[in-house]
Order: C-alpha cells, then structure tokens, then sequence
C-alpha cells in the first residue's frame, strides 16, 4: 500500500513520513529528496534551482511525473510532500492520503528552530511562500491546496508526539481497510 503524508510547511510531515515508513517497514519518498537529486542533475545549488522552479513551471511537472513515475513503480511506500495526495488522486493511484497540519505559530516556531531565525520572520516567509504555492499549484493543476477532500485522515498535529502521529495514522488506516 502506497500512503502519503502532506501538509504545509513546518507541520511535522517529513518526520512523521519518515518514521511511519520505518514502523511499517516501507520505503520512505520525499518529494523534496526527488527536488535536490533534480537541481544536483542540473549541477544546481539548492536556492539555484528553487529559484528556477519559481520561474519555470516545467520544473513542479518534472518533479510530480516523477513522483507518479515513482508511485506507479513501487508498492510499499510512505510518500510525502505537499502534493503527494493530490498528485496520486489526480493519477487514480490508490493510496491512503494523510494530511498533517498545525497553527501557522506551531509551525513557524518549528522551523524557526531548526533555521535559527525568529518565530516573527518564519511566520512571514511562510505566508509569502504557501501564498505563491497555492497560486502556482491552482494554475499548474487545478488544485485548491486548501482543499482536503481528497484524503483520508486529516492530524493537527500541534499538541502531537510524532510517535503519537504514526500510531494513529495506522489505526485509522487498518480501521478503514477493515470496511
């Protein structure tokens, strides 16, 4: 089973991901993986290549055939990025989509600590960059990144261990395949 974690930034999906992979023993995906295996390709540093994404919307449809490419190969997977759900969903590809969130003060203070910049300044970023996401995915696919119909299991994952997040996400699964 392919089941994929998506969220915005800061809300915990990455380590959620990649411990959920570990407890079930799947491999774990991160489209931001598959974005810096594609700018190193390229001999692009990192902000290099975000910059060209940001520019050339050929960039985000590489990247998501890629991930497709990846979910129609692989069986057991955790795959995680903030398109992942929509991107299987668009696809027909069956997987149980998960979406993590939490309070943009959760999250900005989350990323403030492992970037070393105030809460204040990341809070602001973040509005600046989910603002040209939501934008840039709506006129790429359609897609309302606000929209959480298509997944399965929505976690605010404020208050939550990510253990506490693993464990859930396979409870609510195992009771959904049960029906």
């Amino acid at each position: 089973m392919i089941i994929t974690i998506s969220g915005p930034p800061g809300s915990g999906k990455t380590t959620v991901g990649r411990l959920l992979a570990e407890k079930l023993g799947y491999e774990f995906i991160s489209t931001g993986m598959v974005f810096r295996d594609m700018a190193e390709e390229r001999h692009m540093s990192l902000a290099e290549f975000g910059q060209l994404a940001s520019e050339n919307h050929d960039i985000d449809l590489e990247l998501d055939k890629r991930i497709v490419a990846i979910a129609l190969d692989r069986k057991r997977i955790v795959l995680e990025g903030r398109l992942a759900g929509h991107m299987l969903h668009l696809n027909g590809i069956k997987s149980f989509k998960v979406w993590i969130d939490a309070t943009m003060h959760t999250r900005a203070t989350r990323i403030a600590g492992r970037e070393g910049k105030t809460p204040e300044q990341t809070e602001a970023e973040i509005a600046v960059r989910e603002l040209c996401e939501q934008e840039r995915y709506r006129s790429i696919y359609g897609i309302d990144s606000k929209s959480l119909a298509v997944y399965d299991h929505v976690v605010i994952s404020d208050e939550m261990k990510p253990e506490q997040i693993v464990d859930e996400i396979i409870a609510v699964r195992e009771a959904k395949s049960d029906v």
